[in-house]
């Protein structure tokens, strides 16, 4: 994955992934992006049979080793646990208890090698009264009180995409829980299950709100706080081209001088910038004047001084931002245009991603794991490959 002398900090672990959607397939990109080798378990006739998408244009399987299988043959199954020996690590997302009818459970692969992490992704977790439900994103932050902390004020909360509950509460949890579990196993501890349940993630990224909650801060009502829209200084703005800028000067400085490059320093009503009884009229006439100019001349004025500024760019848009071109943020790999790996490394490039090949390691992953000929002829004929 990278040069000899410089690795990526995970080089040398060994994952497996069983193939699923959304929050596995996050943490198995965010483990094989800083140098993990992750092999991805698939299924056979398609990466999400039955689902619409294109695998070789999927930015979250990208940098794997894959196979496919059928997990409901012996020789499938046999196959998965003969790679675990040798793994650091192991991911699923199932609903609770049809690894274990698969004969993949903790107990099972943990029974072959003894410091085995073995990660879990769910919605709800293990146990409790939703722990068998069917859910998605939408459903596991709702619950979370997360939801309902999102959107304008007297409106419904807004979904914010798939952000939270899959990815940041769910996928990126479980790479860290993955991660923490590996160093721990490699020190000498046992192995692990890490029980990741997107509820829960999504529960901890809201630790700052619910500080600013215990602190007096937030209202409960929705689109009316700091954070959420009712703060006319940290909110989105329409230009006079139909495009949006977005502002978040918090700090008294940062207001001070918006203020000033806005020409509504001396308004008395924004004489006091965190008097919540003016927000509402701060808000509107900041939108009268943002609503004066074109973006391209917000961007000219305000760009580059200290008041919390930036442009609100679209996705196709955002590959061609000034910043973003010159930290390299994004690139395209086989004609598919996605973000670039992350975080960055001291002295240690992060390779260009691979896109994922169906099969691309069938062959020298059945040799790794000692298969002779008569053995996968065998299993061909099984139907362990589909």
């Amino acid at each position: 994955m990278s040069g000899a002398s410089n690795p990526l900090p995970l080089a040398g672990v060994r994952i497996i992934e069983l193939g699923g959607i959304g929050p596995g397939p996050f943490c198995g990109m965010m483990l094989a992006d800083n140098g993990a080798e992750v092999i991805r378990i698939d299924r056979p006739g398609g990466v999400q049979a039955g689902l619409p998408v294109d695998a070789g244009r999927d930015v979250m399987l990208r940098s794997r080793r894959n196979i496919s299988l059928d997990l409901k043959t012996a020789g499938g199954v046999e196959i998965v646990r003969r790679l675990v020996r040798g793994a650091d690590g192991f991911i699923e997302g199932f609903r609770p208890g049809v690894a274990e009818r698969l004969g993949l459970g903790p107990d099972d692969l943990m029974a072959i090698n003894a410091r085995l992490v073995y990660g879990r992704m769910t919605g709800w977790g293990q146990d409790g009264p939703y722990a068998s439900l069917p859910g998605h994103d939408i459903n596991y932050i709702a619950i979370s009180g997360v939801l309902d902390a999102i959107g304008r004020a007297g409106e419904a909360p807004v979904p914010p995409l798939n952000l939270l509950g899959d990815y940041g509460g769910g996928g990126l949890m479980l790479a860290f829980g993955m991660v923490s579990a590996i160093m721990a196993a490699r020190g000498g501890a046992p192995g692990r299950v890490v029980d990741c349940a997107m509820a829960e993630g999504a529960s901890a990224l809201m630790a700052g709100t619910w500080t600013l909650k215990n602190q007096g801060e937030w209202n409960g009502a929705r689109g009316e706080n700091l954070l959420d829209g009712g703060a006319p200084f940290y909110d989105t703005y329409r230009t006079s081209d139909g495009r949006y800028l977005c502002i978040g000067a918090i700090e008294e400085k940062f207001f001070a001088r918006l203020t000033e490059l806005t020409g509504v320093a001396h308004d008395p009503d924004f004489s006091s910038q965190y008097d919540r009884a003016r927000w509402p009229v701060m808000k509107a006439k900041l939108a009268a004047v943002f609503a004066s100019k074109s973006l391209r001349e917000w961007c000219d004025l305000l760009e580059h001084e200290e008041v919390c500024f930036a442009p609100v760019v679209a996705m196709d848009e955002a590959g061609e931002h000034s910043h973003n071109r010159a930290r390299g943020n994004f690139l395209t790999v086989d004609g598919v245009t996605q973000p670039a790996p992350v975080p960055r490394y001291s002295a240690t490039p992060a390779p260009r991603p691979r896109m994922w090949k169906e099969n691309s390691d069938l062959a020298a992953l059945l040799d790794e794991c000692g298969f002779q000929s008569p053995e996968i002829e065998q299993l061909k004929e099984s139907g362990a490959f589909g």
